[in-house]
């Protein structure tokens, strides 16, 4: 084997590596953002009135909003921060405005991310609360 094919090989089994390597590092992104969507660390409801909801975004556009939480009346309001990734979730939340809701919500903990949402909490629901 002479010293020019040598090159040549080694050429193409770094070329070979590096395209592996590419395209283990894609693919086991890609796992590990499907698994961290699909799965939910805890569930939960959350009621309060919704302060704002807003689509936001450069490339990915995602529902964002503010629940205002009152325990005791005097005390001041907490606030939970949510995300929505589902478009006729996002209307129906639009569409009760100004009364109190309950939001059914799932948490999505090491989502890579913000493309899917600013928050860890996805609602997947809501409901009009008494």
């Amino acid at each position: 084997m002479d010293l020019k094919s040598a090159a040549t090989t080694t050429k193409k089994w770094t070329l070979r590596l590096a395209i592996g390597g590419l395209a283990l590092f894609l693919v086991g992104s890609g796992l590990y953002t499907g698994a961290t969507l699909s799965y939910s660390y805890s569930k939960g409801e959350r009621v309060g009135f919704v302060q704002k909801i807003s689509q936001r975004g450069w490339a990915c556009k995602t529902w964002e909003g503010d629940l205002s939480q009152v325990q005791v009346v005097g005390q001041p309001a907490e606030t939970f921060q949510f995300s929505v990734r589902d478009d006729k979730v996002a209307k129906a939340i639009e569409a009760l405005a100004g009364h109190k809701v309950a939001l059914h919500y799932e948490q999505h903990r090491g989502v890579p991310s913000t493309c899917f949402g600013d928050t860890e909490y996805f609602v997947v629901s809501v409901d009009k609360a008494d």
